[in-house]
């Protein structure tokens, strides 16, 4: 169902481009080509991660919120992780209760909030999240050969100044409408 909302999204784009001659910059032109890419890349990657983490009974959202857990520097809520993930916080309610259900992740109290309870990992989590890292190791290691560090990184860096200039905008629209009355 995502790969065929992604493929719907980039062919609309593509679409809209096209045949309307929407007046973008060069520079706006290959960011557009590289979401489309990166849609595709998302898919690609969710699928691959579903496959390599099925015989642990993860998927690959599962083992992402995991590792956020991991990640943290101490107990976070709910709401924490998924805006940490840049995730809605129904969905990742939604998998932290099956997690909990399955014994990979326990509640704690929150000294801070009553009702906001501090998601753990437990020790069942932890060692299937570090059994799935097993997994990933030499996968990555694969996936990687034959591509320059530099190169990985470039795409890196250029892959976080988008993140950062989306996360600083709340909504898309309002940057258009100031753009147009400014001129």
């Amino acid at each position: 169902m995502i790969e065929t909302y992604t493929t719907d999204i980039m062919v609309s784009i593509k679409f809209y481009g096209d045949m309307k001659k929407v007046k973008r910059t060069p520079a706006g032109d290959a960011v557009t080509d590289l979401v489309l890419d990166l849609f595709r890349l998302n898919s690609l990657l969710l699928t691959a991660g579903d496959r390599l983490v099925a015989q642990l009974g993860l998927t690959s959202a599962r083992w992402q919120i995991l590792g956020a857990i991991i990640a943290g520097e101490r107990p976070q809520p709910v709401a924490w992780l998924a805006r940490g993930l840049g995730a809605n916080r129904q969905n990742v309610q939604r998998i932290i209760n099956e997690l909990n259900h399955e014994g990979l992740v326990a509640f704690e109290p929150n000294p801070h909030h009553r009702r906001a309870q501090l998601v753990v990992l437990t020790d069942k989590g932890r060692q299937t999240f570090d059994a799935a890292m097993k997994l990933q190791a030499p996968w990555v290691n694969s996936l990687s050969e034959g591509l320059l560090v530099k190169d990985i990184e470039t795409v890196h860096r250029f892959v976080t100044a988008l993140r950062t200039k989306l996360e600083g905008d709340d909504d898309p629209r309002e940057k258009i409408y100031r753009s147009k009355i400014s001129h």
